[in-house]
């Protein structure tokens, strides 16, 4: 079938291309190089094929109006208490973009640079790379980072890397955000999430060290359920889960099903957590792909990735890597 590559936009200089994936199944999937962001998703259903993911139609909007739709977000993802944190002695100062945390790495995190890519058309696969120098948006350690999606049939694999000379917090997270179904929000979609617990908020959305049973509260999720309460009210999700330690890779973290039962995701990952997201404060101003408006519970994310603000938990799982312990991680969803 081959990897169509085009010029997408330009972005400070430099041209963003576009990698377009099929497989044999009919599932496309165009990736492009600006914040590795997977641009749109369209799976056969009866009849024709449906658009699964959020996103735009052109460049422009990207850089201005993107709520990290499709990107890599990093180099920490999620929130950092204080927009600072403390290494080896020495405290490291973020540039604040949420208040007073750094959210997803700051206003020029991994997700909103241009990556290079290289298409691999013998494995279907796209690689992309990018150098972080030293201090870029405030973090330590020249870091050399890889993300290679490949597809394969109606499941999307994404494979994460990173080198760096010198100890630095990593921690990077796919942002999908998905709709399976044909309304204009995700609320009656079924989500079921493989988690007993989840990380305690404070009024900052940081997590306060606290993790907590989800049995009894809106967060257990272990036997699927709708984004609605009893009284068919929207229930806002922005909430850390805590994954079941001890639990088969093999089997998925995370299953989605749209409303009419048509299409299924399911999601495998090697992280310890996942942050599940509703689309509580989405609200973009241009349209998006196809023209539509995406507003509040427009789509959800299944961001699988260490647990937020790891840095001021130590017992959290470490998120500190170094020459002597390179980063990976990877992650894959099926939909159909």
């Amino acid at each position: 079938m081959g990897i169509e590559v085009t010029t997408f936009g330009e972005h400070q200089g430099q041209r963003v291309d576009q990698f377009r994936l099929r497989s044999e199944t009919g599932v496309m999937v165009d990736i492009i190089g600006y914040g590795v962001v997977v641009r749109d998703w369209r799976v056969p259903v009866a009849g024709g094929e449906r658009g699964v993911v959020l996103g735009f139609e052109s460049f422009e909007p990207y850089p201005q109006h993107s709520p990290h739709f499709g990107s890599l977000a990093g180099r920490v993802a999620n929130r950092i208490k204080d927009a600072s944190f403390t290494l080896e002695g020495t405290t490291y100062n973020l540039p604040a973009n949420a208040g007073s945390l750094q959210l997803h790495g700051g206003v020029e995190g991994l997700g909103r640079q241009v990556w290079a890519g290289q298409a691999d058309s013998a494995n279907n696969a796209v690689r992309f790379t990018h150098f972080s120098p030293d201090g870029a948006m405030g973090y330590p350690g020249n870091v050399n980072f890889s993300a290679t999606y490949t597809l394969s049939g109606n499941r999307l694999r994404l494979e994460l890397a990173a080198t760096t000379d010198r100890a630095t917090p990593i921690s990077l997270v796919q942002h999908q955000y998905f709709n399976l179904g044909t309304t204009d929000t995700v609320l009656d979609h079924t989500i079921q999430v493989n988690s007993s617990a989840y990380t305690e908020l404070g009024a900052d959305l940081c997590p306060t060290g606290a993790i907590l049973p989800s049995h009894g509260t809106i967060y257990d999720l272990r036997e699927g359920r709708t984004m609605r309460d009893g009284a068919g009210a929207p229930i806002d999700y922005d909430i850390g889960m805590v994954l079941d330690t001890g639990r088969k890779h093999a089997d998925p973290i995370a299953t989605v099903v749209a409303p009419n039962k048509d299409l299924t995701l399911k999601l495998w990952c090697d992280r310890p957590g996942l942050q599940v997201y509703n689309g509580v404060w989405t609200d973009v101003s241009v349209p998006g792909l196809g023209g539509k408006r995406y507003g509040k519970h427009s789509g959800f994310c299944l961001e699988d990735q260490a647990l937020a603000d790891a840095v001021h938990n130590p017992h959290f799982p470490n998120i500190i890597y170094s020459p002597e312990r390179p980063y990976s991680h990877w992650c894959e969803f099926e939909i159909a």
